[in-house]
């Protein structure tokens, strides 16, 4: 029952933020006026906005002028809710799942909008950073890496509460600097902008929700999966070189990992390649 009440709540998700999709790079609310049409823009009825089954039902048309709605609307509802219940399977109906659901939501409406306009609003971006400290702190979850690297320099007994708030704030140095590092020397070897400070601003974020090791993941993932959809866009799309890709797309999906499989790749590879290597 619990995974049914998690997948149907992400569906709802789901469906709150295609509007915010939708929205957000217009400066438009996204709590009035209710959800519209996108052809005809007449306010969708109640009974004709339940996620995914009424796309089904009206067979992906609006009920008003019979005009083909995409299949994104849908995708998006169900991508939501196989996160939500992923995110159960890991954490159990628990706080955990709340925090890391709303996490995802944001990490979902970014990659789309990146993809749509090639921008990550600010509205997710920066608000997202002092929600992930915030969290951190109230969560207090037990960082190894800092409580290690704090006790190497000879800091000991400190609170939980501080420590999870240096592992937000490490990993929003670290996530946010790197990029921007990144895109600097770009720009200094080749003279045009490689990195768009939105990528920049949307790691702070998932650094101050995750931590250093996981951010660290999140990029060198995000990097390899963009890595190959370029290669695969250029020789398969017929794409120029200097094809703009949403970079903060592949980032999304790989802080999305990150969240459900980080912790235990990174294990993985310390118990079996670094390990031996000592």
């Amino acid at each position: 029952m619990e995974l049914v009440v998690c997948l149907l709540f992400g569906l709802a998700i789901g469906s709150f933020l295609n509007v915010c999709i939708a929205r957000l790079p217009l400066d438009e609310s996204v709590v009035s006026p209710r959800s519209r049409c996108p052809n005809c823009r007449k306010l969708i009825a109640g009974y004709d906005n339940i996620p995914v089954f009424s796309y089904l039902i009206l067979g992906g048309r609006c009920r008003n002028c019979k005009k083909p709605i995409s299949a994104r609307y849908p995708l998006i509802e169900l991508l939501t809710g196989v996160i939500s219940v992923m995110l159960y399977l890991k954490f159990g109906l628990t706080l955990e799942w709340g925090v890391y659901l709303i996490f995802s939501a944001a990490l979902v409406t970014l990659a789309f909008i990146d993809i749509d306009h090639r921008i990550l609003p600010d509205v997710i971006t920066l608000n997202g950073i002092w929600l992930g400290i915030l969290v951190g702190v109230a969560l207090a979850t037990p960082s190894s890496f800092v409580s290690g690297l704090l006790q190497y320099e000879g800091y000991f007994g400190l609170s939980p509460r501080w420590i999870a708030f240096l592992s937000s704030l490490a990993g929003l140095v670290v996530g946010g600097g790197m990029l921007w590092l990144a895109g600097e020397i770009f720009f200094r070897v080749r003279g045009i902008e490689g990195m768009g400070f939105g990528d920049v601003k949307m790691m702070a974020m998932v650094g101050a929700f995750l931590g250093v090791p996981l951010v660290l993941f999140t990029i060198l993932a995000g990097s390899i999966l963009g890595a190959i959809i370029g290669i695969v866009l250029i020789k398969l799309g017929g794409k120029e070189r200097h094809y703009e890709l949403p970079f903060g797309t592949f980032l999304s999906i790989a802080a999305i990992l990150a969240v459900l499989y980080g912790d235990s790749l990174i294990n993985w590879y310390y118990v079996h390649m670094i390990q031996p290597a000592l």
